[in-house]
């Protein structure tokens, strides 16, 4: 199963839940493009909640950082909400933790957003 995504506004803030997998191919595609048509919207504050991924693999780490480069370049800001243990490890692995402004609660990641 590859990734599938909903976007909903929360306070000026658009979250977008992910489930599935993030995988080379249609699930990092999916991801990048979510992003960046949220972008070319105007939609700069953006959260991505990963609480449904069960799995990343290089390529959906690749995606995840190529989507915070994106909203950077262009004035945004993106967050992750409710990583899963599996996504936190590689994040530890591969030392993209700190690239990362990471919440555990929805309410923390609407609220960290500069207004």
């Amino acid at each position: 199963m590859s990734v599938k995504s909903s976007t909903r506004q929360v306070d000026g803030v658009t979250i977008v839940d992910l489930s599935g997998r993030i995988t080379l191919g249609e699930g990092s595609a999916t991801l990048k493009d979510t992003v960046h048509d949220l972008l070319s919207k105007g939609l700069k504050r953006i959260v991505l909640n990963l609480g449904e991924v069960n799995y990343v693999d290089s390529s959906g780490i690749g995606a995840l950082v190529s989507a915070l480069t994106a909203a950077k370049n262009q004035g945004g800001e993106l967050k992750l909400l409710n990583v899963t243990k599996r996504v936190h490890d590689l994040l530890q692995i591969t030392k993209l933790h700190s690239l990362f402004d990471v919440k555990n609660d929805e309410a923390a990641a609407v609220q960290s957003f500069a207004k």
